[in-house]
């Protein structure tokens, strides 16, 4: 079978990989995307701890049945954050974005900036930059190599 012809599943894996991750015990797959409308849903519950909404997080990240397996290796709350963390950083595209990571990002005092995905290099730093809208710096006159002249009006 060629490659244009490839089946969507077999597209996904040759794309983003079928990577699975062992956690407490539980090996499941690690999240190359974010279900559709997953931010969304995750902003309407971040102040509930009701059960069935972290479930549904975790079902929607991990699949069914997982969060039950976790809870019966005695996961807690840190841990489960984490994870949740973890995966919808991996989700997102952050392949590089490891437990530790998510730990830092869920215990820092800006949880938003440690998740935004950082630059690989200068190009993608001056995109950035060049995006916000922000001020650039100030560049002196000594560096631009020219020199204010009079008009000669």
């Amino acid at each position: 079978m060629s490659a244009s012809s490839s089946s969507w599943d077999d597209f996904k894996t040759r794309v983003w990989g079928n990577r699975t991750e062992v956690i407490e015990g539980v090996e499941v797959r690690v999240p190359t995307d974010l279900p559709f409308g997953f931010e969304d849903r995750l902003a309407d519950l971040s102040s509930s701890s009701a059960r069935e909404d972290v479930e549904e997080l975790v079902e929607a990240l991990f699949g069914p049945d997982v969060l039950d397996r976790w809870l019966d290796a005695k996961m807690g709350t840190m841990g489960l954050m984490t994870v949740l963390t973890w995966g919808m950083a991996q989700g997102g595209g952050q392949t590089e974005f490891t437990f530790d990571d998510a730990y830092t990002a869920i215990t820092s005092d800006d949880p938003g900036k440690a998740l935004a995905p950082q630059p690989r290099n200068r190009a993608e730093r001056r995109e950035r930059s060049r995006s916000t809208g922000g001020r650039s710096r100030r560049t002196s006159a000594a560096s631009t190599g020219s020199t204010r002249t009079a008009s000669l009006d």
